[in-house]
């Protein structure tokens, strides 16, 4: 408990959970969107909170970050992203794709059984990444669909992907986007925006509840992954009985299922 209790108080931005609660704040994430976007927003819903009271933060792929809906009808999908994962089995970096699933999860929630296609909303699918995944220093990548013979068409199916490259040197965003940059890379406040931010954080920190919850979401994720673990090593264990049922030496069935050679050569006793 200990341990938790200093991995809350060295929380930051970056944190998929404290991101969670200040974008939560209102006045927070419609200027962050509004400076993004250089547009000007009236309201915004949190589309997620009238949903559910219990996100499942140990849900993959089911239950996006921040959702909200502008008063326009503009539906937004806030994410932070710290770490540029690969796919092992592949080498791939898996942004891309997720940015695709995560459209798809959007637009199926979107859209109402029998609704019409032309009902879908504008959206905004938005990376917020502590790396540069294109490596070409820009602080904001924005995607749309455009044919490839003609660059200057563009598809419009109201669908826009933006990567936000919180290390990046240049191009064109506003200063409060720069300083919440700056805040996300080094928990640097240089604005009003960002102690705004800070001063949300030290808030949540000092809030029971608050820290109630994250111990409650960190311990259930912990005992999700020694289920996993359990679960994989007897699955490995039946493996490594069944290919011993096969003829194959204690090296060759420890170098197939990834058990220590001392494990397999115990379940070769026990044959």
């Amino acid at each position: 408990m200990q341990d938790l209790a200093t991995k809350f108080a060295n929380l930051t931005i970056q944190s998929d959970f404290i991101f969670k609660k200040v974008m939560s704040r209102k006045r927070i994430c419609k200027h962050l969107l509004e400076k993004l976007l250089q547009i000007e927003i009236a309201d915004i819903n949190y589309l997620e909170a009238e949903k559910t009271l219990e996100p499942e933060y140990t849900s993959r792929g089911i239950r996006l970050d921040i959702i909200v809906a502008d008063d326009k009808n503009t539906h937004y999908n806030l994410e932070m992203q710290v770490k540029n994962n690969k796919n092992p089995d592949t080498d791939t970096y898996v942004l891309p794709k997720r940015s695709r699933y995560y459209q798809a999860l959007l637009d199926i929630d979107l859209l109402q059984k029998g609704q019409p296609y032309d009902l879908l909303p504008p959206t905004f699918i938005i990376f917020i990444c502590v790396f540069d995944f294109f490596e070409q220093g820009n602080y904001v990548y924005t995607f749309k669909k455009r044919c490839l013979e003609n660059l200057e068409l563009e598809l419009p199916d109201e669908a826009t992907t933006m990567i936000l490259n919180t290390k990046g040197t240049h191009g064109d965003i506003s200063k409060d986007i720069k300083s919440f940059y700056d805040y996300v890379n080094n928990h640097i406040v240089t604005t009003d925006f960002t102690k705004q931010i800070d001063d949300e954080i030290s808030h949540l920190k000092l809030d029971t509840k608050v820290r109630r919850e994250f111990m409650l979401m960190e311990a259930r994720l912990l005992d999700k992954r020694r289920e996993g673990i359990a679960e994989g090593e007897a699955n490995a264990n039946i493996a490594a009985k069944r290919l011993f049922s096969m003829g194959l030496s204690v090296q060759d069935i420890a170098k197939a299922t990834s058990l220590p050679f001392e494990q397999v050569e115990a379940l070769q006793a026990e044959q």
